[in-house]
């Protein structure tokens, strides 16, 4: 019979280190000097630290979850959930985005599955209330006999979304500060890549079985694509997996990825620097966009639990560069390339969790290949650990 981390096992003198010992270990990240050490294994497997990610980190951080281009039209939906609270955006007959939580009022029934579509209204299935789409109540039905209920008064609680050159964020904490007062800097970096003017031609939403950190800490070095991506992404890097990291803010982290040849761009005005550099910026806790020449692709990696993790991403293209192009074909090439390249990734970290469960595991020694993970801890300890 298997025990968990929490049970005591026989002729095992240790014991799971506490929560506080855990925060204290995190505590180490914030110093000049931070250990070169990779988290304490338990950090991925505590039900307490996770309700405390839940609490502090994605119930009052921005996240990207879409591109415009998926909510475009009035009455376009995107429903998910974010470390297990249902979340809904739409795009309104007004044509602005909406946040809201997608539970009816009245006996928590949800209106929405997770997915996308097209709506007039949400009807509740249990019994039939209808919102509209900024979540006001349109409808109750036999309500009138209950003095004490005002349908004025009755609405869905209010989210933060923001759209940002085209890629659209929210944030479960309504009165957020907007994403201006983050995003400043990217935003000159990305001038010459016009992010406006960019089109999404590919999308994608997957499930793997990890917990969020687990995948989040492999996007912030390219050392792993010597074994994950060896035909795939490695080929990229013509100038080596060596990173550049700029840790601008407890949010904000700029990776630069020196290549080897020049990437020629069709359209954009790229500087000579800038076709010589793979760039990428990672939005704390869970989101990131890069360039590779022309293309941009963005992703977050959102927890659905302690260990389930869902992928949400897309590829985007000018509109000037598609102008004549086989579009579909691209689309397909695309999504081929970006399928392999998840799965690699999926298939690996879903090894990484199947080990969280061993009594012989411990944290190891860094490579200095690995100085992104060192900035995604300390805003990690930031976020959970910091007085």
């Amino acid at each position: 019979m298997g025990h968990s981390l929490d049970q005591a096992i026989p002729g095992d003198v240790t014991s799971p280190p506490s929560t506080a010992d855990l925060l204290e270990e995190l505590r180490g990240y914030l110093r000049a000097d931070p250990p070169a050490i990779s988290l304490p294994p338990r950090l991925f497997t505590s039900p307490d630290v996770y309700a405390s990610e839940r609490a502090r980190i994605f119930g009052r951080s921005w996240m990207m979850v879409a591109h415009r281009d998926q909510l475009a039209q009035p009455g376009d939906y995107l429903a998910l959930e974010i470390a297990g609270e249902p979340v809904v955006i739409t795009r309104g007959d007004d044509g602005l985005l909406h946040g809201m939580s997608p539970v009816c009022r009245h006996r928590m029934m949800p209106l929405v599955e997770p997915g996308s579509g097209n709506t007039q209204d949400f009807t509740c299935p249990y019994h039939l209330w209808r919102y509209r789409l900024d979540g006001t109540l349109l409808a109750a039905t036999h309500m009138r006999g209950n003095p004490d209920f005002d349908p004025g008064q009755c609405r869905l609680p209010a989210f933060a979304v923001q759209e940002w050159r085209g890629f659209v964020f929210v944030n479960l904490q309504a009165d957020a500060t907007t994403l201006e007062d983050h995003l400043a800097g990217v935003d000159g970096d990305l001038a010459n890549y016009r992010l406006d003017d960019m089109v999404q031609i590919s999308t994608w939403t997957e499930v793997w079985r990890c917990n969020w950190k687990v995948a989040v800490e492999n996007s912030y070095e390219n050392y792993h694509a010597i074994g994950f991506h060896p035909n795939t992404v490695k080929p990229l890097m013509t100038g080596g997996i060596d990173m550049e990291v700029h840790a601008d803010s407890p949010l904000v982290t700029r990776l630069l990825t020196r290549t080897g040849e020049p990437m020629e761009p069709s359209v954009l005005p790229l500087t000579e620097e800038e076709k010589r550099v793979l760039y990428s910026f990672r939005m704390f806790p869970c989101s990131s966009l890069a360039t590779f020449g022309e293309s941009i692709a963005w992703i977050s990696l959102i927890p659905l639990s302690i260990d389930r993790t869902e992928v949400r991403g897309g590829t985007l293209m000018p509109a000037a560069a598609l102008e004549g192009a086989d579009v579909e074909a691209i689309r397909k090439q695309t999504e081929q390339f970006t399928g392999v390249i998840n799965t690699e990734d999926r298939l690996g970290l879903e090894a990484v969790q199947r080990t969280l469960g061993s009594r012989f595991i411990e944290r190891g020694h860094l490579s200095p290949k690995e100085p992104g993970v060192l900035a995604f801890y300390r805003n990690l300890a930031l976020a959970l650990a910091a007085d």
